[in-house]
């Protein structure tokens, strides 16, 4: 792409929305009210639910009993991690405390990261790894919803 082209596309807010299929749509709509404040902002039926922290949206989908045996952890998931930001990483700190005193599974300890970030990684009902993270950069950007 030229530098002639770049300027061309519309320039985006960021990613913003992120929709995961789940094998228990009751049990990981909780999980994302518990330990990141996302609320519910949709739910047009039973198998999907729409939430926010808001400035962003996350989209539950119950994945079909019919296909449940297809989705098993560690087995081809395409999708590496997601992360939600924080402020500082005393926040980070804050809540891998909680999150472990709950049980939650951790997958990666905090870290300080070569670039300055500061994370660790836990995973969601279904094994979907979550990174908390302070990101110098772009964690001192202040959203609006």
């Amino acid at each position: 792409m030229t530098d002639h082209d770049h300027r061309n596309i519309p320039s985006t807010q960021g990613l913003r929305h992120v929709a995961l299929n789940v094998s228990n749509l009751d049990q990981s709509k909780t999980f994302y009210q518990t330990w990141f404040g996302m609320d519910i902002v949709w739910e047009p039926d039973a198998e999907n639910v729409y939430m926010s922290s808001g400035v962003d949206n996350l989209a539950l989908h119950q994945i079909p009993s019919g296909d449940l045996h297809e989705h098993r952890p560690g087995h081809g998931q395409f999708l590496d991690h997601l992360g939600f930001l924080m402020e500082t990483p005393e926040r980070v700190d804050q809540l891998y405390k909680q999150v472990v005193k709950e049980g939650v599974t951790i997958v990666h300890h905090p870290k300080q990261h070569r670039d300055g970030s500061y994370s660790f990684y836990l995973a969601d009902p279904d094994h979907i790894v979550i990174q908390i993270i302070y990101e110098p950069t772009i964690s001192a950007i202040r959203f609006s919803s």
